[in-house]
């Protein structure tokens, strides 16, 4: 059978490769590869969907010798965890390839650095070998440092200085973890099939790995108290670099907390499940208030961010701590399409925050007002991210959030107090659309000479790059099953 999985990995880096060796070429033939090869990477990543997952494991498997001496291998394939995150993966980075072909500063170099990014971001999903994981996950780090330092905002050097500190040391104790897995199997191999299927470690070395493994998926989430680095990175990103970051690298911190931490260590997970379900709980509350009290909409968008992986952390902590198997599908369940539905609405949000900030050079909410007479494509697409966002029935995060709070409900009832985040968020969100799209025209002129009454609305390239994440976030609040479905296929077969 054709290797689909692994051409959709690499045909990204062969992409980055060739606009590499077209120096010389004009930025919108560069950009013109480099929405061609995603959606190409698009096309692959809908055909594995297409091929599908089985309950008796990994599915679509390719292997190749790599380290045999050490018992390491190219080893890829996907089940229903993993599968649904490469098809959101393939879609955030089209549609970001579309929004940024506006991009003139070293064209070549940010289109070779998106594309190795796609790479390591899909990589990271369908990597069944540890050491080929943590390859994945560290290349992703260096060329998201990159996009910040170099096409971000006013203060990037230190947002991308502090994201890379924070999750280049974050990820060491994993690669402990990863080690120590290792050194208990028998016999050595770094094929995480095994790892999952016959833990390796119990006992106090179990859950020495499992603390390494929360320390470092706890940064990427991230997790409040080591969340610091995520406002700052995102406010300084570029557009691009905050849908990819939000939509696709943070959710290497759940589905890391679900691979590695719940399937590797499933007894330590267990007994520590009241405290991880205690920080989820914090997590969701805190990127609530704390996103309440800001004036930047990109710092609010970053803020609700965390409450919504809150969510996920609670659902994963649910269905370690329950004993009905249908109840810890369901948790499940409600936790991988959270990861779906955030990349969909959060990058539809960071997309028009960006769209926003390239009219008027602000992200105050203060300095608007009355846009959607002015913008009205442009307003109501935030209408609708943000009641999105909010939780609205209908709408891509409401299935997902009913099943998590649904699960909560059924097994750690007092964890419910996590729903208060969601009255917390309509609230900020409806002040900023009343703040920012309704009222009266905002008088301000803006650094770069407009003002809110002559600012453009939407064109044919930006509705281009956002359609297709409204579209989706409708669809799956209307439709969820055909995400479930394939979901469940490998949730409700966990052993633990």
């Amino acid at each position: 059978m054709y290797p689909i999985v692994s051409t959709t990995v690499f045909l990204p880096l062969l992409g980055a490769l060739l606009v590499l060796l077209m120096r010389k070429a004009p930025p919108h033939v560069v950009h013109g590869i480099g929405i061609a090869t995603s959606g190409v990477t698009l096309l692959g990543a809908m055909i594995m969907w297409a091929r599908g997952v089985n309950e008796t494991g990994f599915a679509q498997l390719e292997q190749i010798d790599w380290m045999p001496s050490i018992g390491a291998a190219y080893r890829v394939g996907v089940d229903g965890i993993s599968l649904p995150l490469v098809l959101l993966t393939a879609l955030l980075f089209f549609v970001t390839f579309i929004y940024s072909a506006k991009v003139r500063k070293q064209s070549h170099a940010f289109v070779a650095l998106m594309l190795l990014l796609e790479t390591a971001s899909i990589g990271a999903f369908v990597a069944l070998d540890a050491i080929l994981f943590y390859v994945f996950f560290e290349v992703s780090l260096v060329s998201m440092y990159f996009m910040i330092a170099h096409w971000g905002h006013e203060d990037r050097q230190r947002a991308a200085l502090m994201f890379f500190i924070y999750t280049f040391l974050g990820s060491l104790p994993l690669l402990l973890a990863i080690l120590g897995l290792y050194l208990g199997s028998d016999p050595y191999t770094f094929d995480m099939r095994v790892w999952i299927s016959n833990p390796p470690l119990d006992g106090l070395a179990a859950m020495l790995a499992l603390i390494a493994m929360l320390i470092t998926f706890a940064v990427k989430i991230p997790v409040f108290p080591l969340h610091t680095w995520l406002p700052a990175a995102h406010v300084q990103a570029p557009a691009a670099g905050s849908v990819i970051l939000a939509g696709v690298m943070l959710k290497f911190g759940t589905y890391g907390l679900v691979r590695f931490a719940y399937q590797m260590t499933p007894d330590a997970f267990r007994e520590a499940g009241v405290v991880i379900l205690i920080f989820g709980v914090i997590a969701a509350l805190y990127g609530a208030f704390a996103a309440l009290a800001q004036s930047d909409l990109k710092r609010l968008v970053a803020y609700t961010s965390i409450n919504h992986m809150g969510y996920i952390v609670i659902g994963v902590a649910i269905a370690a701590l329950a004993a009905d198997p249908a109840i810890r599908a369901t948790a499940l369940d409600g936790s991988v399409l959270q990861m779906v539905s955030h990349g969909l609405v959060t990058g539809a949000l960071f997309l028009l925050v960006g769209m926003l900030q390239d009219r008027a050079h602000t992200r105050d909410m203060a300095q608007f007002g009355g846009l959607i007479k002015v913008v009205p494509i442009l307003g109501w697409s935030f209408v609708l991210a943000a009641f999105a966002s909010l939780g609205l029935p209908g709408l891509a995060h409401f299935p997902a959030e009913f099943q998590i709070f649904l699960a909560t409900l059924q097994v750690e009832p007092i964890a419910i107090i996590a729903i208060i985040g969601i009255v917390i968020t309509a609230g900020l969100y409806l002040r900023a659309i009343a703040q920012v799209f309704l009222g009266d025209i905002n008088k301000t002129v803006y650094d770069n000479g407009a003002t809110a009454a002559t600012l453009p609305d939407l064109n044919s390239r930006e509705l281009l790059a956002l359609a297709p994440l409204l579209i989706f976030t409708i669809v799956l609040g209307v439709a969820p099953g055909w995400v479930l479905d394939v979901i469940h296929t490998t949730t409700i077969a966990l052993p633990f």
